[in-house]
């Protein structure tokens, strides 16, 4: 499976927020406002040959639907960076967000009690 682009990603994160939809539905749940429709539409084309979505026809249109969920993303490309830049150590990505004061000693006790109580 293919990384996507920061614009794939934002496609991505509007279809799977929608839980599919045409061109249209998705450009309106953008956040940005800048995209024109013709460029989603080939960003979309893109999601579909790297196999994240696919295309129902209806009529003249078709409907993207999301083949993989945001969790299944998440969790292998966060596994992908954390390999790529700590070593394959969350330890390591938790002290470097940690020194450079991205998380403070009390999110990190919330963590810690997140852990301890099993939840997320």
């Amino acid at each position: 499976m293919e990384k996507l682009t920061i614009q794939e990603e934002e496609a991505m994160l509007s279809i799977w927020q929608l839980g599919g939809g045409f061109i249209r539905d998705i450009l309106d749940n953008l956040k940005s406002d800048d995209m024109p429709y013709t460029t989603l539409a080939s960003t979309i084309r893109n999601l579909e040959k790297k196999g994240y979505v696919k295309a129902v026809k209806y009529a003249n249109a078709k409907r993207y639907e999301p083949l993989i969920t945001s969790e299944e993303y998440k969790a292998k490309f966060m596994n992908s960076f954390v390999g790529d830049y700590f070593k394959n150590s969350y330890k390591e990505m938790v002290s470097f967000f940690v020194k450079e004061e991205k998380l403070s000693p009390n999110e990190l006790e919330e963590i810690m009690d997140m852990i301890r109580n099993n939840k997320s």
